[in-house]
């Protein structure tokens, strides 16, 4: 079917993380979860796609739940466990485990300013069903062995400024996935090849 993914790979290749209160150094941070169940196409992590919005600049993509830190939070694995119950109805406190993080990555459109985006993983026994919050117009959950093997590449046309520009894509049951979130989960797929 597709490239073997390794829980036990994973669990030894994740940076620890959770708990640690982000630098005060005036940038910019955000945090997204990506929740990992195994399902009948093997491992799948959980996506959303955003809902159409003025003004954000993410608006319509395909993502992992997750946004901008909050003074409240004590850490950015809070952020992300609070924003994906608000945008998913997910509680990650109850019903998942956390594994370890990914190194932070930033937008290309950002600038080496812009903000800076940290991937916690978690996991699921059970799937949970998600439940559509105000910021999230789909959910699905998307296979990673398909796209281990290739199978879901493809090419996403952006429209631009300054024109259309061609970048690569996974295509799964009509949902475009590409640029940051595209990237994180290319993170993901390596640490957990066997």
């Amino acid at each position: 079917m597709g490239v073997p993914f390794s829980f036990a790979a994973l669990a030894t290749r994740l940076l620890p993380g959770a708990g640690e209160p982000p630098p005060v150094d005036g940038r910019r941070r955000a945090a997204v979860a990506a929740l990992l169940h195994h399902g009948r196409d093997g491992v799948a992590v959980l996506l959303m796609r955003r809902a159409d919005r003025p003004g954000d600049p993410w608006s319509g993509q395909v993502a992992l739940p997750g946004g901008r830190h909050e003074p409240g939070d004590p850490d950015l694995c809070a952020t992300a466990v609070r924003e994906t119950a608000e945008e998913l109805a997910v509680d990650l406190g109850a019903g998942a485990r956390f594994l370890g993080r990914l190194p932070a990555q930033h937008p290309y459109a950002a600038g080496p300013a812009g903000v800076e985006v940290t991937p916690f993983v978690f996991t699921a026994e059970a799937a949970p069903a998600p439940r559509l919050g105000a910021e999230a117009a789909a959910a699905f959950w998307l296979p990673l062995p398909l796209a281990a093997a290739g199978r879901l590449d493809d090419t996403y046309t952006w429209p631009g400024p300054p024109g259309p520009v061609r970048f690569p894509c996974w295509q799964w049951q009509g949902f475009t996935v590409w640029g940051l979130t595209l990237r994180i989960l290319g993170d993901l797929l390596v640490a957990g090849r066997p």
